[in-house]
């Protein structure tokens, strides 16, 4: 299907519509054309940050900072380990894990 004849919002209906209208026709066209028929999973705003918070400990960790990140970050000394030891794969919203 050529996406060029997704011309306008009027030519939506739905979520569809409501897409388009947040992402504009030209974005909207481009999701159809490289996932059109598949579900895409959108990550909450508190994901994205603990992922950004995380690579910000891991890479102001110097071995043994552990208590001082811990404050800084507001988390317990544990969570920095398993942070930085990699050990700390939270699943992603909405998925569980196999256990």
């Amino acid at each position: 299907m050529n996406v060029e004849k997704i011309e306008s919002l009027e030519q939506l209906s739905g979520d569809q519509r409501e897409l388009a209208e947040i992402v504009g026709i030209e974005a909207y066209r481009k999701l159809v054309e490289n996932y059109g028929g598949m579900c895409i999973y959108i990550y909450k705003l508190e994901t994205i940050l603990r992922e950004r918070r995380n690579a910000e400990i891991f890479n102001e960790f110097d071995g043994m900072n552990y208590r001082e990140l811990a404050k800084k970050y507001n988390l317990s000394e544990k969570t920095i380990r398993e942070i930085v030891s990699g050990k700390k794969e939270e699943p992603i919203d909405g998925q569980g894990g196999f256990f």
